[in-house]
């Protein structure tokens, strides 16, 4: 018989650094996880990719027993690194912050394409193709 769930949380966790402090503790808590464990367990999943904050979607059940799945970092936080640059434009349509690459966008697109509602690499790149231009980033 399969586990009744209880909850479904998302939170943003910079990769290997969860803390009990907010906003993972008080999620957590009303939910009966144990947040030392989860804590040690999510630092554990992640440390090879310390510097992203990672999207991450904690299911809950009622026997309070959850599973952890951290995704891929977030688009734009790819695309601002490739591009070199601190934030996205104000105004994008006018005022261009950045330039990246063909073979930039298709690595990123590799990377989120687990993560994405989308079958094919071609599809995933024109989703991350949007998510430049809405941000001010050129693609050349």
């Amino acid at each position: 018989m399969a586990k009744k769930i209880k909850a479904i949380i998302k939170l943003q966790i910079p990769a290997g650094q969860a803390t009990p402090a907010p906003p993972v503790g008080p999620a957590l808590a009303q939910q009966g996880v144990n947040i030392a464990e989860f804590c040690q367990k999510f630092n554990e999943q992640t440390k090879a990719q310390i510097g992203w904050k990672l999207p991450v979607e904690v299911t809950v059940f009622e026997d309070r027993s959850y599973i952890l799945k951290a995704k891929t970092p977030l688009v734009t936080a790819l695309l601002k690194r490739a591009a070199g640059i601190e934030k996205g434009s104000g105004n994008p349509k006018t005022t261009k912050v950045g330039k990246i690459t063909r073979t930039q966008l298709r690595e990123i697109a590799q990377t989120k394409l687990p993560d994405l509602n989308c079958d094919t690499l071609e599809a995933a790149e024109k989703v991350i193709e949007g998510t430049a231009k809405g941000t001010g980033i050129e693609i050349v």
